[in-house]
């Protein structure tokens, strides 16, 4: 049991730093909302609890498809950690020298016919790839491809551990992208530039330490060869 909750607690942490500063429930609620534009605040929580339900439904076919879509293609781990680094870094870098914060584009009104349209961008683009990108899915993949192989148990509180992280992630996305207009009107505009530049330095230094772990493993490998 021991065992089981070291795992567990690993890779929850894991998932959690990881995953945080790419999913981004504050800072992915500021371009929500300027998405979504005005419409009555059921419309922005009915909106959030679809997408707070894909997102934990798109981390769990990644865990569960992820690592096998990759064997039947032939793309090794490393190559998709250099890959997936390099764009995660590149998105870092682009909003770490952006020149304005998405907080403060104009929202639009809508109207009743655009509002019953927001229910079929539930899961394109609002789940993907505002919410879950090609970086949440590189990170994935990589933390499932890491999880211990010496018993059921013991990789079953592996993977138990990043959905429990996904779990806490997306309920951060429900009350962020829930109340993002209550959350931008108290946000200033200084204050959501810092935030995303943060944010996107954080991005950046994931991104190039993900991409180092892969080219690592393929000069390791041309070494051993």
């Amino acid at each position: 049991m021991p065992q089981r909750l070291e795992q567990f607690a690993t890779f929850f942490g894991l998932a959690i730093s990881a995953l945080l500063p790419l999913v981004n429930p504050l800072g992915s609620a500021l371009v929500f909302v300027s998405l979504v534009g005005e419409v009555p605040a059921a419309v922005y929580r009915s909106l959030a609890r679809k997408i707070a339900i894909n997102t934990v439904l798109f981390f769990l076919v990644i865990q569960i498809l992820g690592t096998a879509v990759l064997k039947f293609f032939g793309i090794s781990l490393p190559v998709v950690q250099v890959a997936g680094g390099l764009a995660i870094a590149a998105m870092g870098w682009g909003l770490l020298t952006g020149h304005e914060a998405p907080a403060k584009q104009e929202v639009k009104e809508l109207d009743d016919h655009a509002i019953g349209s927001l229910q079929n961008k539930t899961f394109y683009p609002f789940t993907f790839p505002l919410t879950a990108g090609p970086g949440s899915l590189v990170v994935t993949i990589t933390l499932s491809a890491h999880t211990p192989a010496k018993g059921f148990f013991v990789d079953f509180a592996a993977h138990a551990g990043i959905m429990a992280a996904v779990l806490v992630l997306s309920l951060g996305v429900y009350f962020c992208y829930g109340y993002a207009p209550a959350i931008t009107a108290r946000i200033s505009k200084q204050t959501a530039e810092g935030i995303t530049r943060v944010i996107a330095f954080v991005l950046l230094c994931i991104g190039v330490q993900i991409m180092w772990n892969g080219i690592a493993l393929l000069l390791k490998s041309l070494l051993h060869s």
